[in-house]
């Protein structure tokens, strides 16, 4: 379906512009004027492959933008604006392109009848199966500025435990880049002038670790393609079995039993599932709905079977927590808050408590490990520094105490 761009004047009088797909010129100004806008100008944006286009295909919404569209959209339907006048001041007023464009045929779509959880169903690259699902709850319960300032809680909650993640590996990150970079420098550059001053000198007998030091450097010189080449093929082998449906389980199931990072990324899926199921019911999704949805956000499809297998439980009129028990994954308190939840009838209050809990666990262990990391990558740096150090002098020194 072609796309058209479109600059036009609202009752108001305030100018502004937006793009709109539709089957023709035709039905675009039908749109246009259905919302009672003042057309100023029209044009058709020509397909193209170019890099704009591809960086719009593939462009998301960032997590902070929802956030802000979610808090607003909230305070103005509880204030007493209609859902059209949300939508046309929203999507005035939002600075990110893609949100925009989503926001104005969203206003569009429900001008023209169709239910706000219909209309944002038509863009999943912005609005996620979670947050449909969540509106579609709220419209049927008529609750849609609480379910709305959830979302943006529940948002806000996985940006920072995401930005909390990210901050504690920026520094070994950085470091090993930094190591890498030094050992090639030293590798490719540094080592050979060392093997030729050693041949001048006439050194033929050198120490095993100067003389494996040596040839490793040689190898790595001479034969660099191979190498990265073996490298290259490593990563793509494994990228490539980790798109098939046993190569994911297994390469998920293998990150929950790296260790210390094997725990932070259990603790971190089980509060991510505590937060979505607890969000999802709360706004009144239905137990099996919410269950499939809160299987596809985990981000680990180990844990994401044991939910299926719950919720399968579920569907036979067993417990939720039932089949979480015989799980390796889940922790004996998260199944017997579960239990006791669904025992008293406030599952939702039990598994926000679980997702605090465990939500405050990571973030413990991330500062810990973080204050961890520093010293022994410090050390580890000393000790591959002072590695090469000893193998260069060594033989120099041998050779000066053999001639003294």
């Amino acid at each position: 379906m072609p796309s058209y761009r479109y600059s036009a004047i609202d009752h108001t009088g305030r100018s502004f512009s937006g793009t709109l797909e539709a089957d023709n010129l035709e039905a675009v100004r039908k749109k246009l004027a259905e919302l009672r806008y003042h057309i100023v100008n029209i044009n058709e944006v020509a397909s193209s492959t170019g890099l704009n286009d591809l960086l719009k295909t593939f462009s998301r919404v960032k997590q902070k933008e929802l956030v802000v569209f979610s808090r607003q959209f909230a305070t103005m339907i509880d204030a007493g604006l209609s859902v059209l006048k949300c939508l046309d001041i929203l999507s005035k007023q939002t600075k990110d392109p893609v949100l925009r464009d989503a926001l104005t045929t969203v206003r569009v779509d429900v001008n023209g009848g169709a239910s706000l959880t219909e209309a944002l169903a038509k863009h999943p690259r912005v609005f996620a199966r979670l947050y449909v699902n969540m509106v579609r709850s709220a419209e049927a319960g008529g609750i849609l500025d609480q379910v709305l300032d959830r979302l943006a809680t529940f948002l806000e909650k996985e940006q920072e435990m995401r930005q909390k993640v990210i901050s504690a590996m920026m520094y070994p990150v950085v470091v090993f880049i930094f190591a890498t970079i030094v050992m090639g420098v030293m590798m490719f550059w540094v080592l050979p002038q060392f093997a030729k001053i050693f041949d001048d000198m006439g050194i033929k007998t050198l120490p095993l670790s100067t003389k494996l030091m040596l040839d490793f450097s040689i190898m790595a010189r001479d034969y660099w393609y191979l190498v990265a080449g073996v490298i290259v093929a490593a990563i793509f082998a494994v990228v490539l079995y980790g798109r098939t449906e046993t190569g994911a389980m297994h390469l998920d199931q293998i990150k929950l039993r790296v260790p210390i990072f094997g725990d932070i990324t259990l603790k971190v899926a089980i509060s991510r599932f505590a937060r979505t199921f607890g969000t999802l019911i709360s706004s009144g999704v239905p137990v099996l709905r919410a269950m499939e949805i809160t299987s596809d956000t985990t981000g680990n499809l180990a844990i994401s079977q044991v939910i299926e297998r719950a919720r399968n439980s579920v569907k036979e009129g067993e417990k939720i927590s039932d089949p979480m028990k015989s799980s390796e994954y889940f922790p004996i308190m998260v199944t017997q808050m579960i239990a006791v939840g669904e025992e008293t009838g406030r599952l939702d209050q039990m598994l926000v408590k679980v997702s605090e809990f465990y939500e405050a666990e990571v973030d413990a262990m991330l500062k810990g490990m973080a204050s961890l990391i520093e010293p022994i990558m410090i050390v580890g740096l000393g000790v591959m520094v002072g590695f090469i150090a000893i193998s260069v002098v060594t033989p120099i020194y041998t050779m000066v105490s053999s001639v003294k």
